[in-house]
């Protein structure tokens, strides 16, 4: 399946992949993120659950502070 992935397009194995299964596979660890799929804010709650299909763009947004 190929997906869009913070602008940059990734080919991955399978049909689908949840959100959860993305962020392991990417190893994106930082706790303090956001995540859209096609523009549509998903709940930390629902990364298990959302499944991103092929040709979704997805967003996944670190939060930081400073100043």
């Amino acid at each position: 399946m190929k997906i869009t992935l913070n602008n940059e397009p990734l080919t991955l194995e399978g049909d689908s992949i949840t959100v959860e299964g993305l962020l392991e596979l990417k190893r994106y660890t930082f706790r303090m993120r956001t995540v859209k799929i096609n523009g549509r804010l998903i709940g930390r709650d629902s990364y298990g659950s959302e499944v991103i299909h092929d040709g979704d763009d997805v967003k996944v947004i670190y939060l930081m502070s400073g100043g």
